[in-house]
């Protein structure tokens, strides 16, 4: 089983690919992988040295010398010692076979692609022999390894630094790809919709407690908070279904406990039926949000 998934060269200065390996296998959560691998690309001049990726299963490991970079996807359980002695040994083979002012200069998407040869003769090696080749001192890596760790990059504060509007990522480079949210589901738009109704009943209710009870105790203007707290959560709901939020993984499951304390404070005033309803578009949107992934459309590179 390959351990080393797919490789890439970019330019440091502008992310430009200079060079990637072909596909040889094919998974949803890998084409993700390198979807956020190419946000990443972008960025390697803010991350100069090594640096890791973590997502889920897999890990994106990176790598800058001479305003080269040199990335990889490995499996989680890859030894990270590994993924940097490949990365080191694909940068020594880049930087021998093509001139640096020539890299500089190439203003074409994947001008070194024939590089990909080079790449599947190490990747093979590393995927069937699990060790470096005799140009790789795995001591040394090591040794770096543990004097300057690599820097763990935040995937979330990236892809919100990378510019977003509208579910959209806007690239500063020209020929980079653009990002964007998926296509909204048919169960996502009917958990918006359930979203908007719950929202409207909170938000009349607390207004309702607010004209008629609110001086009459504490306990009804508590209500009446709880209202208007579930109506702002829902509200969340919605924005963090449309669009895209830093840290939405954290931001979705809190507006979910928030709209459950509500809801269980404000037993007595809804019976059990009516409180099922609401957590459980509250749980249908929490699902919708996490699953709604980013994808890729890519540019026409004239490659």
């Amino acid at each position: 089983m390959s351990m080393i998934l797919f490789a890439y060269v970019a330019r440091v200065k502008d992310g430009l690919p200079l060079s990637a390996s072909t596909d040889f296998e094919y998974s949803t959560e890998l084409q993700e992988c390198k979807m956020h691998l190419k946000i990443v690309s972008k960025m390697l001049g803010q991350f100069p040295g090594r640096g890791t990726v973590k997502n889920n299963q897999l890990h994106i490991h990176f790598t800058s010398s001479q305003g080269v970079a040199y990335m990889t996807i490995c499996y989680s359980y890859y030894p990270t010692t590994m993924a940097y002695c490949f990365l080191e040994e694909l940068g020594m083979e880049f930087v021998s076979a093509f001139e640096v002012a020539k890299i500089q200069l190439v203003s074409r998407p994947y001008a070194f692609l024939e590089f990909d040869n080079v790449i599947q003769k190490i990747k093979w090696h590393y995927n069937h022999s699990n060790r470096p080749s005799l140009k790789i001192s795995v001591t040394n890596i090591q040794r770096e390894l543990k004097v300057t760790p690599p820097r763990q990059v935040n995937l979330d504060d990236i892809v919100v630094s990378n510019g977003t509007l509208n579910g959209h990522l806007h690239l500063c480079s020209g020929s980079a790809p653009n990002y964007r949210l998926e296509i909204v589901s048919a169960l996502g738009i009917l958990s918006v919709i359930l979203n908007i109704v719950c929202g409207a009943l909170n938000l009349i209710r607390g207004v309702h407690l607010i004209e008629h009870n609110f001086q009459d105790s504490n306990e009804e203007m508590g209500s009446a908070v709880a209202f208007l707290v579930a109506f702002i959560s829902c509200a969340f709901q919605c924005y963090l279904y449309l669009f895209y939020v830093s840290a939405r993984t954290i931001k979705a499951p809190v507006a979910l406990v928030l709209l459950c304390i509500c809801n269980l404070y404000l037993f007595g005033l809804r019976n059990i039926w009516q409180i099922f309803f609401h957590l459980g578009v509250a749980c249908l949107s929490t699902q919708q949000i996490l699953s709604r992934k980013m994808t890729e459309r890519l540019a026409d590179c004239g490659v």
